[in-house]
């Protein structure tokens, strides 16, 4: 699976398990790290862990392996490295903390999810 697809994916399992606030953006021109990132957040701590665990085990059903996972102890912000995507999933006071947005969006990589769209268009 290509990294936007993947990206994508990600996000869209993520919406259908009620995450809250996804925003993918395309960061392929700005760092060696990763190609994308996915920013999401949960309800609570619970929901952040729970939103993670479903991100891992549906990449794994499909045959991606996740390469790496930070946080999932405390459950505030959680890291699924992917490769070529980055998977952030905070607990909405640390997302607004931290506010990766800010720090990763320069105005034209915002990857557009048309299946966000089609509940708006509803």
């Amino acid at each position: 699976m290509n990294p936007n697809a993947l990206a994508q994916r990600i996000a869209h399992i993520l919406y259908d398990k009620k995450a809250l606030d996804i925003v993918v953006l395309n960061v392929s021109h700005l760092t060696v790290i990763t190609d994308y990132m996915v920013i999401a957040s949960g309800r609570s701590s619970l929901q952040v862990k729970a939103l993670a665990d479903d991100v891992d085990d549906a990449m794994a059903m499909e045959g991606i392996s996740l390469r790496a996972r930070e946080g999932a102890g405390e459950g505030r912000w959680i890291v699924l490295d992917f490769g070529t995507v980055l998977v952030h999933i905070f607990h909405p006071e640390d997302r607004q903390f931290y506010h990766l947005e800010r720090l990763w969006e320069d105005g034209e990589n915002r990857v557009a999810l048309p299946f966000m769209d089609e509940e708006k268009d509803s």
